[in-house]
């Protein structure tokens, strides 16, 4: 029980420093909107999404019986790109700090505990850090409207493309749930392998 409620709480700090850096960067670039709206504190309180922060992660700790993966997302924070000066890249720039925090924090953790010898209950705390936050790198890089990939896509498809995106931007949510449903696994299975490569040994559930 003390190991879930460490893994929720990880996985809670995980997701609010994904969207704190979003919108850090955001501001950073010319665009105070997150910033105005009090969403880069790192008080979890005001990044909870319903679905994202409670719903799906209690459903995850339900169907998997408390042996994960578990993991979910907090409310975007809200960013005008029309404050940018380049409209096109800064989206993108925006879109990958989310993930990047996430990696930053998985490669730091994880270096850890490929060079650093620790004790099993920290090994094992430090592992879950590692895993989770892998798990939200990938899963946010998804090309899939509205996570995060979805912007760095849109920023590097040309013109021509305008209705692919159009399609993608109406049925981003139907794509997305299919994907939780039946691709899901890829992400577990990437993590997996991403994990074994920093470390240096797979991780067991």
């Amino acid at each position: 029980m003390e190991l879930t409620i460490f893994y929720l709480i990880i996985l809670l700090f995980s997701v609010v420093l994904h969207e704190v850096s979003h919108g850090s960067v955001a501001n950073l670039l010319g665009d105070p909107t997150a910033k105005y709206a009090g969403r880069l504190s790192l008080n979890p309180i005001k990044h909870l999404d319903p679905i994202g922060s409670v719903i799906l992660p209690i459903l995850l700790l339900i169907f998997t019986q408390g042996r994960g993966p578990i993991f979910g997302w907090a409310k975007p924070v809200p960013v005008n790109p029309f404050n940018f000066k380049n409209l096109r890249w800064d989206n993108a720039k925006v879109a990958l700090a989310g993930p990047a925090a996430n990696i930053f924090l998985a490669l730091t953790f994880g270096l850890m505990l490929r060079f650093v010898p620790l004790p099993q209950p920290l090994f094992l705390l430090f592992s879950i850090i590692v895993i989770l936050n892998l798990l939200l790198a990938l899963f946010n890089l998804l090309p899939i409207p509205p996570l995060d990939g979805s912007h760095l896509l849109f920023s590097l498809l040309p013109e021509r493309w305008a209705n692919f995106k159009l399609f993608l931007q109406q049925y981003g949510l139907f794509l997305l749930i299919l994907f939780i449903f039946f691709g899901l696994r890829w992400v577990f299975w990437g993590t997996m392998i991403l994990y074994y490569l920093i470390t240096g040994r797979p991780f067991i559930f």
